[in-house]
């Protein structure tokens, strides 16, 4: 009787109808533009960090807890089995640096632990506990938000927090070997600079700091980048758009590769 109906009366299904969604560090910049995505997709969509969002409420499914510790992640995979009873796709976006400004010889041990802990260890901890569940279903996607620093350290700042997403994007790239066969795909974005509020923040304090306006602040940043040829940062949103492409069944072919989403700023192929 379906096909006698009217085309008008026919409505598609959301393309995640029906799937089981984890985005860590979502209540922010790229992770809530992700979370936000999917959800208007038709995912359940569970959301991790380390605070509770400012609105209170954005987040019907919100977990917190600090991924960068063991305990961390242990509470968030069970709240995954105790809310959502399985899990179809994992978002790795949590990462960043607290380091300061100097070099390599102004980082510390601490400093080095806190860097690889959230920016590799959080993934490699939630993966052991998460990836089991995908494989037991024969099917899953997770994405491993990496860095273009990985191949562009900048070594003022944060030679630990690219070195640290160097060893996710091969950590990554192991995994998907190990779990494509089985049903699982493992794929990485490597975002350039990303118009967020933390980084628009950023471009503010540098305009007060050295007296000029933000047009000019941003337009330092990009060259010390060594340009962007865009001419401008991503925005979350399009970060948000890779992902849910690469997350969705239209990317079921697609495995164990890295998408740049940089505006050019990387000069090689």
């Amino acid at each position: 009787m379906l096909q006698n109906a009217p085309a008008s009366s026919i409505q598609p299904s959301p393309e995640f109808a029906g799937k089981r969604v984890l985005v860590t560090g979502g209540t922010r910049g790229i992770g809530a533009a992700v979370a936000l995505r999917l959800q208007q997709a038709g995912a359940t969509v569970l959301v991790a960090a380390r605070a509770t969002p400012d609105d209170g409420g954005a987040h019907e499914q919100f977990v917190e807890a600090d991924v960068a510790t063991a305990e961390g992640c242990r509470r968030l995979a069970a709240a995954v089995i105790q809310r959502l009873g399985g899990i179809d796709i994992v978002v790795h976006v949590a990462g960043g640096s607290g380091a300061p400004a100097g070099g390599f010889s102004v980082l510390t041990d601490r400093h080095w632990s806190d860097a690889i802990d959230l920016n590799l260890l959080a993934a490699v901890r939630l993966d052991r506990q998460l990836v089991p569940l995908m494989l037991a279903q024969q099917s899953g996607v997770v994405v491993h938000v990496t860095s273009i620093q990985r191949q562009m350290p900048l070594p003022d700042s944060t030679t630990a927090y690219a070195a640290a997403k160097a060893a996710l994007s091969n950590y990554s790239k192991a995994l998907s070997k190990e779990v494509s066969g089985r049903g699982v795909r493992v794929v990485r974005v490597s975002p350039g600079w990303v118009e967020t509020e933390a980084s628009m923040r950023f471009v503010a304090s540098l305009a007060r700091d050295n007296g000029t306006s933000e047009a000019a602040a941003k337009a330092g940043v990009m060259q010390a980048l060594g340009g962007i040829p865009l001419g401008r940062p991503a925005r979350p949103q399009e970060v948000a758009e890779l992902i849910a492409f690469l997350a969705s069944d239209r990317a079921a072919a697609i495995t164990g590769t890295e998408y740049v989403i940089d505006g050019g700023t990387v000069p090689t192929a």
